[in-house]
């Protein structure tokens, strides 16, 4: 791949947590063998900052029934662009699609499957703070990740729950 396997980092850039609260894991750093990296900074991450607008964050495996539903909504994601260093995406790639668009799916049932642990905490923002937990939900029904998240999921919660035990324990006098 042409690109580093780490995400991007700088001013400006959202730190590289995924939607559980752990490090961002790696969508695709080789879309379709084309040595391009997926990502709106093209680092094989759906790392976002404040030039990515559309918020590239959730990491999908595309399927044909989600590509044809995306063209028909005007986003033709299977044909090359290279302008763009976009190779276009086919059923079975991973690519770091817009938050608002995989919503927009989901709501026309035709969501492709999620990485979660490549799926930006960033993501969330895309509802209101109070159907946040909604969207987590339906995110987690659609991962492909799901054994590997919860077990993730369980360590964090863990953690805190201890670290609450000792700000608890915390004398603030």
């Amino acid at each position: 791949p042409l690109f580093s396997t780490s995400p991007i980092s700088g001013i400006g850039i959202s730190p590289p947590l995924n939607v559980l609260g752990s490090d961002l894991a790696c969508c695709c750093s080789n879309v379709g063998n084309s040595g391009i990296g997926t990502g709106f900074y093209r680092d094989g991450h759906c790392s976002t900052g404040p030039q990515d607008s559309g918020r590239h964050t959730v990491c999908i495996i595309a399927t044909l029934d989600f590509l044809a539903f995306s063209k028909s909504v005007g986003n033709d994601l299977s044909t090359p662009v290279g302008e763009y260093s976009f190779p276009g995406v086919r059923p079975g790639d991973r690519w770091c699609l817009c938050a608002s668009r995989w919503v927009q799916a989901y709501q026309e049932n035709c969501a492709p499957k999620v990485c979660l642990l490549a799926t930006h905490e960033k993501t969330l923002n895309v509802v209101t703070e109070e159907t946040r937990g909604l969207l987590l939900k339906a995110l987690k029904e659609h991962a492909v990740d799901g054994d590997e998240a919860e077990e993730i999921e369980k360590r964090l919660d863990e953690k805190r729950r201890n670290l609450d035990k000792l700000i608890g324990e915390v004398d603030v006098d």
